[in-house]
């Protein structure tokens, strides 16, 4: 933050610092330090070193510690902050301590300590400035443990624990979680109503921990816990870290469903908090949204539909309409012009699936119309490599989603004639059916047996059946025969 953001940032905090100060006029000793503490403001952003010399030097104008000490002191330690003295801050922050305990009414030096804190957090940038803010944490805990502040000291805890997380220091962030969980809870071991959104926080930055570490049986054990928490109100930015956490989860499980429902309700939350990782989360909602393979544009809710045209996700736009017409090489392009997008470790990981996907289909729609090609012209009309276009034909071949035979030797594919495989099936069936009906009609037909009667009356003419009798099927109203109807025949008047 540079020194004239940090200027507008504490114009707010001396507003509030003037509700503390008596209505009665000043008197001159007041005057003077008001004044130089005011002097050394309009120092700070063209002579930070000697702004600090003025801030330092408003405490020994006071005949006892009071306000404009302390807010003399909290300006230096910023400043000293952010020019990397943090030996001297460390220092003065150990003086700014001392006033808490009488000097400064207790909301005052909490909310003072507590966005000093914030300040730091957001400005450090390197190793030696985490190792002064976790001094920092130490000196406070300190501090207000012993003055009985429970609500600063499990905000400083939080603090602290979100440290260990961004250093990596995975044994110390757990024992600090286990210390927050445990303040948390009252004498009997059950849920304290009123902390609920500390523990709450301890849940998020537990279930980071673990999906860094990628151990998604205890991630998924601490993210249904932490959906049941229900005496939190806590920041929209801890909900939306939680369901972040849970969608990646739940992408790892390949379950795209439950991971599109989860991204979803992250952005809300992120979007609610005014967050920017709204911004990356709504690409995560786009990517599963490709591998569920949903014909639904995820930019067609109330929610989503303001950031369709943001320069910052427009690639992702365009990817997720090439994936919706299939268009192959479009998709392909985008991802070459808009390297940035893999930058992100986890589109990256999850991006190949949906590319593979792509080109599947890629792979069955050319092919359909041919009996014979080889690997080479699909490896050219999709711009892929020939050993890419082998495993895709392999993978359709198992899942027999295409009838065909790879020569590996000469690089040829040859599909089977499933037409003509149907059509020699129907005829089989047709035959057989033919020949049940022509062994019904012989041995249950009225029509082939000799009426006695008129044997015995000598209706039997000798020479009626001079001529040979036709050994074939009899022939029957218009000398066709046709199978009964609901036979299996399929199309029969293809063979009438």
């Amino acid at each position: 933050m540079s020194d004239d953001d940090d200027f507008m940032a504490d114009s707010d905090q001396e507003q509030y610092d003037f509700e503390y100060e008596d209505d009665d006029e000043p008197a001159d000793g007041d005057v003077d330090i008001e004044n130089k503490y005011y002097n050394a403001k309009q120092l700070k952003a063209d002579n930070p070193q000697e702004a600090i010399d003025e801030f330092l030097g408003v405490p020994g104008l006071e005949d006892q510690k009071g306000d404009w000490g302390f807010k003399g002191l909290k300006q230096a330690i910023k400043l000293e902050f952010a020019l990397g003295r943090y030996d001297d801050a460390i220092v003065h922050y150990k003086e700014l301590l001392t006033y808490v305990k009488s000097a400064v009414t207790r909301s005052y030096s909490e909310k003072s300590i507590n966005n000093m804190l914030d300040y730091i957090e957001k400005t450090a940038d390197d190793s030696t400035a985490y190792k002064c803010m976790e001094e920092f944490y130490s000196l406070t805990l300190d501090t207000f443990q012993a003055t009985n502040n429970e609500r600063l000291a499990l905000k400083t805890n939080v603090k602290l624990a979100k440290l260990y997380l961004d250093k990596r220091e995975y044994t110390a962030l757990s024992n600090k979680v286990k210390e927050i969980h445990k303040a948390c809870q009252r004498e009997d071991g059950s849920a304290d109503p009123g902390k609920g959104t500390y523990s709450l926080e301890a849940y998020a930055l537990e279930i980071q921990m673990y999906a860094e570490m990628k151990n998604n049986k205890r991630l998924k054990a601490l993210y249904q816990k932490a959906l049941t928490v229900r005496s939190a109100v806590p920041h929209p930015k801890v909900q939306g870290v939680i369901r972040e956490c849970g969608g990646k989860m739940h992408m790892s499980e390949e379950n795209w469903k439950e991971a599109q429902s989860a991204f979803f309700e992250s952005f809300k939350n992120y979007d609610e908090a005014g967050s920017m990782q709204r911004i990356q989360v709504l690409k995560y909602l786009v990517l599963t949204t490709m591998l569920m393979g949903s014909t639904i544009n995820p930019f067609d809710s109330q929610e989503t539909k303001p950031y369709r045209n943001d320069p910052r996700i427009s690639a992702m736009t365009e990817l997720v309409d090439s994936y919706q017409r299939d268009d192959v090489h479009r998709y392909e392009a985008i991802l070459k012009d808009n390297p940035d997008l893999l930058e992100d470790k986890f589109i990256a990981e999850n991006i190949d699936e949906v590319s593979r996907t792509m080109r599947t289909k890629a792979v069955l729609k050319l092919v359909a119309p041919y009996s014979r090609f080889t690997l080479a012209f699909i490896a050219k009309h999709i711009k892929i490599p020939i050993s890419e276009v082998q495993d895709i034909l392999g993978v359709l071949i198992v899942d027999k989603k295409l009838k065909a035979k790879i020569n590996q030797e000469n690089g040829t594919v040859v599909v089977d004639n499933v037409e003509n495989a149907d059509q020699i099936q129907r005829l089989q069936d047709w035959t057989s059916a033919i020949s049940d009906l022509w062994s019904t009609v012989l041995n249950e037909g009225d029509g082939f047996k000799i009426d006695e009667s008129q044997n015995a009356s000598g209706a039997f003419m000798p020479g009626a059946f001079d001529t040979p009798m036709s050994t074939g099927p009899p022939r029957t109203g218009g000398g066709r025969l046709r199978p009964p109807k609901g036979g299996r025949g399929g199309k029969m008047s293809a063979f009438a």
